[in-house]
């Protein structure tokens, strides 16, 4: 879920074109769910191999990287380890959400309502670990390094962007900033033409960024009070917020007493939850402890043997997509050495 901040952060619309030189650290299971969402076939059913096995995920990782290269942008994904246990009434709550999905999803399947199927399908999406495994495979052969995270993969991701060592994080939450991201990226791996869920238009998604300490600036807080004014709203260590406070009033709250322990009215709220717990998981998270990321040559055979061979994809589109990230690079007079030196 992530904490929902829409209504008062502004992102700034950009390009992927624009975003050329950057070092993104993806928020691996935000994006594989994008892909496990939004990949799938006429009636909502995901892609598959002929094992029955999902490739929605691999389908969008290796195309979406494979652009993203080509326009000259560096990823790094970071998957999640184990969750704290503060979250693990949002995950109960996921999982039930996804259970009812399933249920309404095969309901329309069975009265011939293809475009509810589809509405439903896409919040069905259930991550198994031969997809953590296929995900680590994929990303290898491309030369695309992955970090395993100990628990939270956005908090590991901002570390890396506080650093220096990438220049923007990429996830379509905004927890990110909360972690201390200097700069998010949203949209990167799910920018294009989409469809609008149960109805019959389309809209064309656009990579966004925002800037931590634009954000801050804008809105006359501290990273610290941005925490207080997520924890008030709802975040996936309390998914309910504050009874009838809205982005607006959580931010005044703020503005006005500085902090979630001074606003006189919300006391007996404050009393439910463990506040300051909730405050050191985004001041202080378990990370990785990373210096240096390495990029790697992609395996073109490798690539090749493992898509089309093992998991079912066309020979020819998967060559075609390769072939044109070597195009391109030949004509813009450059090789592929620049990734690696």
């Amino acid at each position: 879920m992530g904490v929902d901040l829409r209504e008062i952060v502004k992102p700034k619309k950009t390009t992927l074109e624009h975003l050329s030189g950057r070092t993104v650290a993806v928020d691996a299971y935000n994006a594989l769910y994008q892909f496990l969402s939004i990949i799938r076939g006429q009636t909502g059913e995901p892609l598959m191999d002929s094992e029955g096995k999902v490739t929605s995920h691999l389908s969008g990782l290796f195309y979406r990287n494979l652009n993203l290269l080509t326009l000259g942008i560096r990823a790094v994904y970071v998957l999640d380890g184990k969750p704290p246990e503060m979250k693990r009434v949002e995950i109960e709550r996921r999982r039930a959400a996804r259970q009812e999905a399933i249920v309404m999803y095969e309901r329309a399947l069975e009265r011939g309502d293809v475009e509810s199927a589809k509405k439903y399908a896409s919040a069905t999406s259930i991550m198994k670990d031969y997809m953590i495994d296929d995900t680590k495979k994929i990303l290898t052969l491309l030369g695309i390094p992955y970090i395993e995270a100990p628990s939270e993969g956005e908090a590991t991701a901002a570390e890396l962007c506080q650093k220096g060592i990438v220049t923007d994080v990429a996830s379509q939450d905004y927890d990110s900033l909360l972690f201390g991201a200097k700069r998010l990226i949203r949209n990167l791996t799910i920018s294009g033409r989409r469809k609008l869920p149960g109805k019959n238009a389309f809209i064309n998604l656009e990579p966004e960024e925002v800037e931590l300490h634009a954000v801050l600036s804008e809105l006359q807080l501290s990273r610290e009070q941005l925490i207080d004014v997520a924890i008030l709203l709802g975040t996936d260590f309390n998914p309910d917020g504050f009874e009838k406070v809205g982005p607006k009033t959580a931010l005044k709250h703020i503005r006005t007493y500085g902090k979630l322990e001074k606003i006189p009215q919300l006391q007996e709220q404050l009393k439910q939850i463990n506040f300051n717990a909730i405050r050191e998981i985004f001041l202080h998270p378990e990370v990785s402890k990373v210096s240096e990321i390495k990029w790697g040559r992609p395996d073109i055979e490798g690539i090749v043997n493992f898509l089309c061979g093992q998991k079912d994809f066309s020979e020819e589109r998967v060559r075609s997509a390769l072939q044109r990230l070597e195009e391109r690079e030949e004509s813009k007079s450059e090789s592929l050495e620049k990734w690696f030196s």
